[in-house]
């Protein structure tokens, strides 16, 4: 293939980096392009001067080198599911070529920077195995990871973040080094939380907890017993020990295939929950949020691993959303009549999803070894993710900040962020300054885009 010689927006020669690599490079009007480029997030316009397909980290290596000598920055993208426009318009080296998996029977594993959880979460189950996956196993592992990780289990084992072992990152300044906590440690701080701010992952190691099975899924209430449903989740989740992770959800589903007849076309509100101990004291757990209302489906059973999706029932396909999320330190009676005064039944909402996590537990306490991630002291999580080319689902977002805001307090989480502002909220300033001094070092010349946010 033929590559431009020149980008005309940065004057960098890609076709010299076409030269130097295995892997697949791009400019805008080739055939590859697009399909190199694209987001899961279909709303998110990542158009470069240049993409990368790394076949293997030397190729990382190349494309971080060729971007210092020629003045211009490197964004990375694993599966494509956190990007930010802003920061994809130089160099886009992509990692999903890099596919390894290998589970280790003893309890961990080792990726590759392309794999999502779950060949994973398949791989480890024949020895009773799972990983601390997302709320959805299509999700990549290294930007969920190094953006903390806060997965459905989360009150009972922490952070994604807690439990890597090693990371293999093309740092800055064009160097492949192995991180752990003894090898690199400010580096190890750094890419656990500080997402690709100071380099490339090209493979993770980490462990791997023994729940061959988890008591949960999701039960659905219909949307006028919103209120009466999350009262009763909010003095039920108070009580509710370590080994149970919830979180509740209004969705307004369209109709379509796929969908639920029950659950289509109209406001509902779903109860998640997570129990990794006994079914039987799951069951028992939970039989308090059975009885809040009449339920319309009820998915909470005994399940393996492998049904981890059938908690938060997130889409699998790319979507154009508009996202937009805050931590809270409270949920009281007050937040959620704020909150339902604007998503709730008679509401003629343009979101399709508004979601509020409870946190503490394992999330809150600090993992054995410090990290970058300074969003342990949050109570609730919120997310609200709506379609983008619906008129006014940016405004009612808003909105919907704006009527939480007394109840909004610390630092974002990493993952749920979406502008470059807003992920400089996710740090404190004693963080800040840790990552700043590990961008010096590691990249002095400022190579990779994310870092330039802290510049």
């Amino acid at each position: 293939m033929t590559i431009a010689q020149t980008s005309t927006a940065y004057a960098a020669p890609f076709g010299e980096l076409d030269a130097l690599t295995i892997g697949t490079v791009a400019v805008p009007g080739q055939t590859r392009y697009d399909a190199l480029v694209s987001p899961w997030n279909l709303a998110i316009p990542v158009r470069p001067a240049a993409v990368l397909a790394a076949h293997d980290a030397q190729d990382v290596v190349e494309a971080v080198r060729f971007a210092a000598r020629h003045g211009i920055r490197v964004t990375p993208q694993a599966t494509g599911h956190g990007p930010m426009a802003d920061l994809t318009t130089e160099l886009l080296v992509t990692t999903k070529e890099l596919d390894e998996v290998v589970i280790h029977p003893e309890g961990w594993a080792r990726v590759g920077a392309g794999v999502k959880w779950l060949k994973v979460v398949e791989a480890a189950a024949p020895y009773g195995l799972a990983p601390l996956s997302g709320s959805i196993t299509d999700v990549g592992i290294v930007g969920y990871t190094t953006g903390g990780g806060l997965g459905p289990m989360a009150r009972t084992y922490g952070l994604a973040s807690d439990k890597v072992r090693a990371i293999e990152v093309v740092t800055g300044d064009g160097e492949l080094r192995r991180v752990t906590p003894t090898e690199h440690p400010d580096l190890f701080f750094a890419l656990r939380g500080g997402k690709g701010m100071l380099g490339i992952v090209t493979a993770i190691e980490f462990d791997l907890v023994r729940q061959p099975r988890f008591y949960g899924g999701s039960l659905w209430f219909d949307g006028d017993d919103a209120a009466t449903v999350i009262e009763r989740w909010l003095h039920w989740s108070d009580d509710l020990p370590e080994l149970g992770t919830t979180s509740i959800a209004l969705f307004q589903l369209p109709d379509m295939e796929g969908v639920p007849p029950m659950l289509a076309g109209r406001l509902t509100l779903s109860v998640r929950f997570v129990w990794t101990g006994s079914a039987e004291e799951g069951e028992r757990q939970f039989a308090a949020m059975r009885a809040a209302a009449p339920v319309i489906l009820d998915d909470v059973a005994d399940k393996p691993y492998a049904a981890i999706d059938s908690v938060h029932t997130d889409p699998l396909d790319p979507t154009p959303a508009y996202e937009a999320g805050e931590v809270l330190t409270d949920f009281p009676a007050e937040a959620v009549d704020a909150l339902l005064a604007l998503t709730g039944p008679g509401v003629a909402s343009p979101q399709i999803l508004v979601e509020v996590r409870q946190l503490g537990g394992a999330f809150a306490r600090p993992g054995e070894h410090p990290s970058a991630f300074a969003s342990r002291a949050a109570a609730y999580s919120l997310l609200i993710v709506g379609i983008s080319e619906i008129p006014g689902v940016e405004d009612h977002a808003a909105a919907i900040l704006d009527a939480l805001a007394p109840w909004v307090g610390g630092h974002r989480l990493p993952n749920f962020t979406f502008t470059p502002e807003e992920y400089v909220d996710a740090y404190d300033e004693v963080t800040l300054a840790r990552l700043r001094r590990a961008i010096r070092t590691y990249d002095p010349d400022g190579v990779m885009t994310i870092g330039g946010v802290l510049a």
